[in-house]
Order: C-alpha cells, then structure tokens, then sequence
C-alpha cells in the first residue's frame, strides 16, 4: 500500500523459454536478472537443434549411435522445467534409424512441474512406442524425482546413490511394466504423489553393462549435475560398486566451469556481460547467499552459468535441512535473514542478492497448510529484511524468479472454475505457474521510484531487474540491457 510496484513477466519468451505457455523456472529466472536480457535457454536450444538435425552431427550422437543398447535417463513429462518428453522421442527414433538395436528407458516420474498423478499420461504411450519399435525397446527402470537421481547442489547424496542402484545395477522392486508399477503404488498410498514415487525395475533388467551408451535426457543443469558426476573416473560421494564402461552424455553441458559432462549433444546459452561481471569492474562488493536448495541459482545461474566466483563476490552457504519440505516449511529461511541483517548492520557491501526458497519449495509439495506456513515464515523474514535495509539507508527489491505459491489448486481453462477429483476435492497444482511476479522497490534514501514504463502494471521481464540492480549501485546498464524499473526522483 505504500512501497511503488509493478509486476514483472517471469515465463515464456520473457526469459527464453519456446512459447508463452512454457512456465519460469529458477534456472532462468536467475539467468535472466543475472544476464540482463534474455538468451534462449534450454528447452528452446535443444528444439532447434532436433528441428535443425544439428543435434545429430554433435561427436557425442555419433559415439552414442554406435553402441548396441543405448540407455535414455530422463525426467518424463511436458512439464519442459528440466526435460520435454518430446525431445525423449526424437532421440530414440533416431536411434532406430541410426541402426541402435536396443534401447532402454529409465524414467523419473514428475509430479512437481505437471500434475501430481500424471505419469500415465506418459508413461502409457510411451511403452506403447518402444513396443512398437522395430528394435528390442523398453522401459527399464524408474521412480518418483524427488526420491531418486534428481537431487542437486549436493543437498542429499543418498537420492543418487539409489537412482543409481536402480538405473546402474538393475536393484529394486519388480514389475512387469512400469504403468503397472505405478498403479501398484498408487493403490498402496492413496496419498502418494509422482514425485515421491519408490523406484522400481521392469522385467528382466539387470544393469546397465560394458559397451552400453548413456544419455542423461535433462537439459537443465542443477539436477542433471550429481549423476553426471556419478558416471566420472574419479568420484568419491558415494560406493557405486560394480561401475559399467560406458559412454555417457548429457543432453546439454550441465557445467561449462567444470566440464560436466564431458560429451554432451546442445551447446547451452554463451552468458557474457552479467551484472556480476559490471560490478566487479566497477570495484563493487557483493555478498551472495541462500541454503543449499537455491545456493547454486543466486551464484552460478545468476553469473551466467559460471561456477567460478568473482573476486568481488562474498558466497554464503547456509545448510538445508535434510527433511521433507512440508515437515519444515521454514526451512532455512531464519538462517538466511539473520546472516543478511548482521551483513546489512556490519556494512561493506554494494549488493546483497539471496533467495528464500521457501515459496518454491513447501509449494511443490501442494501441502497447502505447509504453504501456508512457509509463507508467514516468508513474511516475518521480509519483516526484518525490510527493518535492517533501513537502518542500513539502503534499497530493498522485493521479486521472484518464477511463480509456484501464488496457485496451489488446478483451474480450468475454460470455465475458470477450480477442477476438482472424483472425491469433490480441489485438484492439487504442485508446479510453477504462469503468472507475473512482483517487483516491489522499498527506498529508505528517497532517491528512486518506479520509471514511467512501470506503473502498477506489467514492466517488462525479468531481466529488466539486471539494469536495475546496476542503476541502484550507480553503474550505467549497457545499452542491451532490458530498460531499468527505476528512476531518479528530481531534486
């Protein structure tokens, strides 16, 4: 009520997603505000080079189509935040045509990005497909996202360790079919979600062996990061045992500062003239800091996919709790505002960048009274931000990289009513969504307010908070930079 505003675009082409239904993610969002314009990311890249036939001509295709049994790992779904299932069938149809006489699927379930009791819906017509092949194909092996290979920023090694003796070892539960598997699972737990999904093993898989290829089918970096990793000659997370003689690739370069992976098939977005890079010519200090689940996204997103930190830059890691979400919908937010008001009160710093990741994460449990917790946590943080921001005579931007808290119950499209289940229930949306988001500028100097191009509606992008950040640390945005959000209030 008393702090100018606007709302900013935070999917689509806004931040370089294919469309304008294609949902934000904190991949991008991060990219976008960090890079100060917008690069074609991912999801886009990789669809390019499949329509283009580039991604074939790639040396890492053309050692994957040699092999006998090529193992396709990915996450299964359109939810298109970390994979597309399109981009799942174009690679194996090109394996066929390129002469691969086997091919093996291992799927994660979703549950996060789509609909939390989708996976049939993908899962049914792709086992139809594989059958259909004139090759040996099938899935494999698969389980639930958030139990199994997709953990990232190190938070939880355990769930590689078993994605691992599922996908690698061929170790774990029976069925004859993974659609049967999942309805087995469904009826065990009425309240289980695809996510959450225990993993499971299809027929007679028993591993995956010497002489096979793998492909990691993710093309975005942050959960892709440890089983890459996993498939490395030197690694020490975790006693993988038996570890077969493979080609791996990934689907993109997951980390160009370390080399992860070694072969991949898309080139990802060259990110160059970040704000970070700005502000370190300019001599600026910045402090950088979030927990573990969001670290990598204010560092290495936000730097232009860059792992390696500015001599300028200050990085705090604050731990995540190893705990469900919805148990702890605080999660380590307290932490986060208590280090950044003693930051503030000591001084030092130009720029203070951090994520409460609480809104995003308690939000893709669709647990809505852990939500709803998680965001008074949220409140009482911004609460002492704001307070400690003041006393430091500085400029709070209050924004978000994407949307997730903001719709916690499916809508229908066309009656704009909420869908409900066969019990009458509301239909739980875990995922992001497609609204703007807030930018919010709390000015204790007086000095700035919104630009003309602002107002109480939408502003632009994402990527407009680039130059605006430059703007606030009195550094001139390069000229193609999306315009800044703010002005100079006259004197």
């Amino acid at each position: 009520s008393t702090a100018p505003w606007c709302l900013l675009n935070a999917h689509g082409r806004a931040v370089g997603m294919p469309s304008e239904q294609d949902m934000g993610n904190s991949e991008v969002g991060h990219n976008a505000m960090g890079a100060g314009r917008v690069f074609d990311q991912g999801s886009k890249l990789v669809g390019q080079a499949i329509e283009t036939g580039r991604i074939w001509q790639s040396a890492a295709w053309g050692e994957l189509s040699k092999a006998n049994t090529l193992h396709l790992i990915g996450l299964l779904s359109d939810g298109n935040v970390h994979s597309h299932v399109d981009h799942l069938y174009a690679l194996i149809n090109q394996a066929v045509a390129d002469g691969v006489s086997r091919i093996l699927v291992h799927i994660l379930t979703d549950g996060r990005d789509v609909a939390g009791r989708s996976a049939l819906t993908w899962v049914r017509p792709l086992e139809q497909h594989l059958k259909s092949l004139p090759v040996d194909g099938a899935i494999a092996s698969g389980g639930g996202r958030m139990g199994i290979t997709m953990d990232r920023y190190g938070a939880d090694w355990d769930m590689v360790e078993r994605g691992w003796a599922v996908h690698v070892h061929g170790s774990g539960r029976r069925f004859a079919s993974a659609s049967k598997a999942i309805e087995t699972m469904y009826a065990e737990d009425p309240q289980i979600d695809d996510q959450y999904l225990p993993p499971f093993i299809i027929g007679e898989f028993r591993g995956i062996m010497d002489g096979d290829a793998v492909v990691l089918c993710n093309f975005r970096g942050d959960r892709a990061m440890e089983l890459s990793r996993a498939f490395d000659d030197v690694f020490s997370y975790f006693d993988r045992g038996r570890r077969p003689k493979v080609f791996f690739a990934g689907l993109m370069e997951y980390d160009g500062d370390l080399g992860v992976p070694k072969h991949f098939l898309v080139e990802p977005p060259a990110i160059d003239n970040t704000v970070a890079h700005h502000l370190e010519q300019a001599g600026k200090r910045s402090l950088a800091i979030s927990e573990t689940q969001k670290f990598g996204h204010v560092t290495y997103f936000f730097n232009g996919n860059r792992g390696v930190r500015p001599a300028s830059e200050e990085w705090l890691e604050v731990p995540s709790l190893n705990t469900p979400f919805d148990k702890t919908p605080q999660m380590a937010a307290r932490e986060i505002t208590k280090a950044v008001v003693q930051a503030l009160s000591e001084g030092g710093r130009d720029h203070i960048r951090l994520n409460l990741a609480n809104g995003d994460m308690v939000g893709h449990t669709g647990k809505m009274a852990a939500t709803i917790a998680a965001m008074e946590v949220i409140d009482e943080c911004l609460g002492a931000l704001a307070t400690a921001t003041a006393a430091a005579n500085g400029v709070l931007i209050i924004t978000a990289d994407h949307g997730n808290a903001d719709q916690m119950f499916a809508v229908d499209k066309k009656t704009g009513q909420y869908r409900l289940d066969t019990h009458n229930q509301r239909v739980i949306r875990p995922s992001h969504t497609l609204n703007p988001v807030p930018f919010v500028l709390l000015d204790s100097t007086g000095r700035w307010s919104l630009s003309a191009r602002s107002g109480p509606h939408i502003g632009g992008g994402l990527a407009s908070v680039g130059s605006t950040l430059l703007q606030l640390c009195g550094l001139k945005p390069p000229a193609e930079y999306a315009p800044s959000l703010v002005q100079h209030i006259p004197r």
